[in-house]
């Protein structure tokens, strides 16, 4: 094999690299590289490179050390490094810092996710991922982080580059990690991407009969699932006027989706999850500031990510029963808008004052929850909702807030989170803040109820949930959109948060 005679540092940083513009590549499985690809190694130890020798010898490894040490790259964790040859065999061999010991599988997620940022500045169409020591079970985490890590959106540009290229994950068991990630974890990554596509779409591309659409064609054909859509007059039938109320000012009408899959027992009770749709929030009468108003697009993040997750589970055959409300309107201004003032009645019965038409989620939501126990008798009820600015105040984008009444329904969720990769952290629920949404004319009000927002809004819904119903909340909205700290299997922009946790949670529940 030929020396290395060239090798020139062009990266070296800590965490999630940022290099943009090159397409995203295939994702497969091989027994052993080829010389004419690219590698990337992961590397826990800057001295011990007897996996990089056994491929690319001893000569070129002793000058992959000396560059090694020129960059001073020492294996940390989620350091990356990139090294150019002038030899035509390996021309490029870039390393990523792991554990020495200990790795989760979501620390594997990260290798891959680091591994495919890595492999997107490269225009070899061939990269094999070597990590040594790694099991099966780690190859098809980084597998599955590489898929979630190399993710763009590039659908509105005019000159974005079309797929290009493999990135190949070696394994002995090259065929059998493949059959198995094909056949599981390549459908979750797929459905987080595709919630990511939902989150990012424009709202004159994205509405909610279009979010319905789009819906209908990812399921179709999916063994064991069904959809159905309540429209308007339907809703009128179910006396679900908290959504109506917020779909009035909009020329396109609010839709509540529903989207089951039977893949476990007969019988057994679903897990439910409700997601706040809202294809766009200009606040309403209640209208926001200009300011970042763009973001408004993704106030349907929830409602992608229980669509996704259902999707995920359903096309990997979980051994599961789940189903996914998404609660759909546009929130728009027009002379037919909801004012602040007005009194809304939901389908519960509940009498609603409107203090601030922008706080709208939790009306959709509201009818979301009390539909799903009168239709489901759930197992377990979860919402999730871009629902509130404090929550950012208090969690920033690191956590997504999470409410329970129920410590072993909050334990659930804490698990599913460290495990998944989608973090959440307990906020409280206190018998003060059912007194602070107390309304003056009506029985409830949905704002005006002071500090701490985050927890007022999910009290608010939990009047929507029987004291019998296991409940949890999820307050994503500072964790739905990434602007400035992404990390490696979460670039810039929208994440998908909550398929990846609600996958998990559905996977690992005990009845």
């Amino acid at each position: 094999m030929r020396n290395l005679f060239l090798i020139i540092v062009v990266l070296f940083s800590a965490g999630a690299a940022q290099i943009s513009s090159l397409a995203a590549r295939d994702i497969d499985f091989s027994a052993t590289p080829v010389a004419d690809g690219a590698l990337i190694f992961a590397i826990s130890d800057a001295e011990n490179l007897t996996a990089v020798t056994a491929i690319i010898g001893e000569a070129n490894t002793e000058n992959l050390k000396r560059a090694m040490t020129a960059s001073g790259f020492m294996a940390e964790e989620g350091t990356t490094a990139s090294f150019i040859s002038g030899g035509a065999t390996y021309g490029e061999i870039y390393l990523v810092g792991v554990k020495s010991d200990g790795m989760r599988p979501r620390d594997w997620e990260d290798f891959g996710g680091r591994a495919a940022t890595l492999a997107k500045a490269s225009k070899t169409d061939r990269i094999y991922v070597v990590a040594p020591g790694a099991s099966d079970a780690d190859i098809e985490n980084a597998a599955f982080g590489a898929m979630l890590g190399q993710y763009s959106f590039t659908k509105y540009m005019t000159e974005a580059e079309a797929a290009t290229g493999e990135l190949l994950f070696v394994s002995d068991s090259a065929a059998a990690v493949k059959s198995s990630f094909d056949a599981g974890r390549r459908h979750v990554a797929e459905a987080v991407n595709w919630a990511r596509d939902l989150q990012t779409e424009p709202a004159n591309a994205l509405y909610p009969e279009e979010f319905v659409r789009r819906s209908r064609l990812k399921f179709n054909g999916v063994a064991k699932t069904s959809m159905s859509v309540l429209d308007v007059r339907a809703m009128e039938r179910l006396g679900m006027g908290a959504i109506l109320g917020v779909g009035r000012g909009s020329e396109r009408p609010p839709r509540m989706m529903i989207v089951r899959y039977n893949g476990g027992a007969a019988g057994e009770k679903p897990l439910v999850f409700a997601g706040k749709g809202i294809t766009f929030d200009s606040g309403g009468i209640s209208i926001k500031t200009s300011s970042n108003m763009w973001e408004m697009k993704g106030d349907m993040s929830g409602a992608a990510a229980v669509t996704g997750a259902v999707l995920g589970l359903a096309k990997s055959r979980a051994p599961v029963n789940v189903i996914a409300i998404a609660a759909l309107a546009e929130n728009m201004p027009d002379g037919r808008a909801i004012r602040p003032g007005d009194v809304l009645k939901a389908m519960s019965g509940t009498t609603i004052e409107i203090m601030s038409t922008d706080a709208e989620g939790r009306l959709v939501l509201s009818d979301a929850l009390w539909y799903a126990q009168q239709e489901f008798d759930p197992a377990l009820l979860v919402d999730v909702a871009t629902l509130t600015g404090s929550v950012i105040g208090a969690l920033n984008d690191e956590y997504g807030g999470l409410f329970a009444r129920s410590d072993d329904v909050a334990e659930m969720l804490l698990q599913a989170g460290e495990t998944s990769g989608d973090d959440v952290w307990r906020l409280p629920l206190h018998p003060n803040h059912k007194k602070q949404i107390k309304s003056v004319i009506a029985d409830i009000k949905n704002g005006n109820t002071g500090s701490p927002g985050a927890s007022t809004g999910a009290q608010f819904l939990g009047t929507f949930v029987k004291e019998e119903t296991p409940w949890a909340h999820l307050d994503i909205a500072g964790v739905e959109w990434f602007k400035e700290m992404p990390e490696p299997t979460k670039p810039m922009g929208a994440t998908g948060w909550g398929v990846r946790l609600l996958d998990r949670l559905a996977r690992d529940y005990e009845y």
